[in-house]
């Protein structure tokens, strides 16, 4: 069996080996492919284990050989599943790995966004605090969290698990899904529809997928419906905000501030307009990343394509 990974970098840059993968085939890994060499590098596979490069309609169809198609995250828009289902390829990601890795980074961003920690440490190192005349130096006042309320857009399993963070931090909880269930019992949680969300959280956290029905859904409009102390936290897709919209609204104290580990470009262009913004921080999409996350990634992987083998394919997208 012809096994082609054809974006391996990210997934194991040298502290994850492919070894337990290589035991079901003959292993072909490469650490990135450009959208050029996608059929050429898969020709003979049977089996392409993709992260983001793109396996469209014309590289499903250019390649005879292809019987499965296994995507190294959550997400499977990289692939055109109705091209696949066509051809009777499943295509099978991971439902679950790294909800623990993207809640806590969402909670990293969200102390930072309170209280600038990197700002004051290079502020001291800068001698800043030496200059001071008080004991006490503050660039800005700690916002505290304890009895602000946070809004969570998408409430599955990455968005439940900020849900118990911001609770223990003293939070209230608002959130709103497609499909509202299984509500927790904090106190003060409810539903809430996106206009009343937006509108009444101290803090928005972006957790659901993207979908062709909410692309940039938070745009100008719903941007101007928050507070403007609030912030705004997108852990999830790129994809999801207008960052035009919330570059200006940053820009002109419209909003208090922001934190994104995804943008609609990645690696983003020298002209995406959140880089330099004020009052926005911008992490690298690694919120997924702990080597801890990675790990599970890897074996739910090989267990994908262990039932692949077995006739029996688990995880499946597209069925």
């Amino acid at each position: 069996m012809q096994i082609v990974v054809l974006d391996g970098y990210t997934l194991n840059p040298g502290d994850n080996p492919w070894d337990d993968l290589a035991r079901l085939g003959t292993l072909r890994v490469y650490d990135r492919t450009t959208p050029n060499d996608v059929v050429t590098r898969a020709r003979d596979a049977h089996i392409a284990l993709t992260n983001k490069t793109v396996l469209g309609a014309d590289a499903i169809d250019a390649l005879p050989a292809l019987r499965f198609i296994a995507v190294l995250a959550t997400g499977y828009n990289v692939v055109d599943v109705a091209a696949a289902r066509r051809r009777a390829i499943p295509v099978s990601n991971v439902p679950e790995y790294g909800s623990a890795a993207v809640a806590q980074h969402t909670l990293a961003l969200l102390l930072e966004l309170c209280h600038r920690v990197g700002d004051h440490a290079r502020a001291v190192a800068a001698g800043a605090w030496s200059r001071s005349p008080d004991f006490s130096f503050w660039l800005a006042p700690p916002i505290e969290l304890s009895g602000l309320t946070i809004g969570i857009v998408g409430f599955g399993r990455i968005g439940r698990r900020v849900a118990a963070l911001a609770h223990a931090c003293g939070m209230r909880v608002i959130a709103h899904a497609t499909l509202p269930r299984d509500a927790p019992r904090y106190e003060g949680f409810a539903w809430r529809s996106i206009l009343q969300l937006f509108a009444e959280a101290d803090v928005v956290s972006l957790h659901c997928p993207l979908t062709a029905d909410n692309v940039r859904f938070v745009d100008a409009p719903l941007l101007a419906r928050m507070k403007p102390t609030a912030l705004l936290l997108n852990t999830a897709r790129g994809g999801l905000v207008d960052e035009a919209a919330l570059a200006a609204a940053l820009a002109s104290g419209r909003l208090a501030g922001a934190a994104v580990d995804v943008l609609s470009s990645e690696p983003p262009h020298g002209d995406t307009a959140l880089i330099g913004t004020r009052n926005c921080i911008i992490t690298p999409h690694m919120a997924w990343a702990s080597l801890a996350a990675r790990r599970k990634l890897m074996a739910a992987t090989v267990r994908n394509v262990e039932a692949f083998l077995a006739g029996a394919p688990i995880n499946v997208v597209n069925p």
